[in-house]
């Protein structure tokens, strides 16, 4: 019993740094009018999947450019707020994706995205094989699945948490700023009135000094 309890403990240990290493994963901030670029080695035949999304900043809009090593553009897309796609890499050699923010003349961004390039290597060295699995391989199968969904499900609220905080944080700075753009007019219209009051008052009983006279 021990001994198959501590097997499942090395192979979701083993499966959390898999899936931690080959999780091309990255937040970084796009300053107005720059360009980011990233690259990556991959080898024809393997199966990539690109998926960003715009954090904070602006309208909640960037570029993005996917190249292949000869300069050729697989994907090109203007002011998204997020996507994903999916190819099959047609040559070997150095891909390249950038990120830009040059429409933007004063709004920085920040930026999400998450690269996978290939498949998951297989959780045992002989799953392939022709022979049906264990009911213990069967099982931490299944776990590494339910926890793959975690992670993702965990990347999800994650940016939908920190979108929403940073809208009310920007909602909450617009009201402050309106609160007291109020207050000011209305000390402005306040003490206009009473300056006003008091000139009325002031010629009235300048005139009535002089009709006595």
């Amino acid at each position: 019993m021990y001994g198959s309890f501590r097997l499942v403990l090395q192979v979701l240990s083993a499966q959390l740094l898999c899936v931690w290493v080959l999780g091309s994963e990255l937040t970084f901030e796009l300053p107005d009018n720059a360009k980011q670029c990233f690259y990556e080695d991959i080898t024809i035949g393997t199966k990539c999947t690109l998926e960003f999304q715009v954090v904070t900043g602006g309208h909640y809009d960037v570029d993005c450019r996917l190249e292949d090593p000869e300069g050729t553009t697989l994907y090109k897309e203007t002011k998204k707020q997020y996507d994903s796609f999916t190819f099959t890499a047609a040559k070997n050699g150095t891909y390249k994706f950038c990120f830009s923010n040059e429409f933007s003349t004063f709004t920085h961004k920040t930026v999400y995205f998450d690269f996978q390039v290939g498949d998951d290597p297989p959780l045992f060295p002989n799953e392939n094989r022709v022979t049906a699995l264990t009911q213990m391989e069967s099982a931490c199968v299944s776990i590494h699945e339910a926890l793959k969904s975690v992670i993702d499900y965990q990347t999800h609220f994650r940016l939908r948490e920190a979108q929403g905080r940073s809208r009310a944080e920007d909602l909450n700075t617009r009201v402050a700023f309106w609160s007291i753009g109020e207050a000011l007019i209305l000390l402005v219209v306040s003490i206009s009135q009473v300056v006003l009051l008091r000139s009325f008052f002031s010629d009235r009983k300048t005139t009535t000094t002089r009709v006595g006279s």
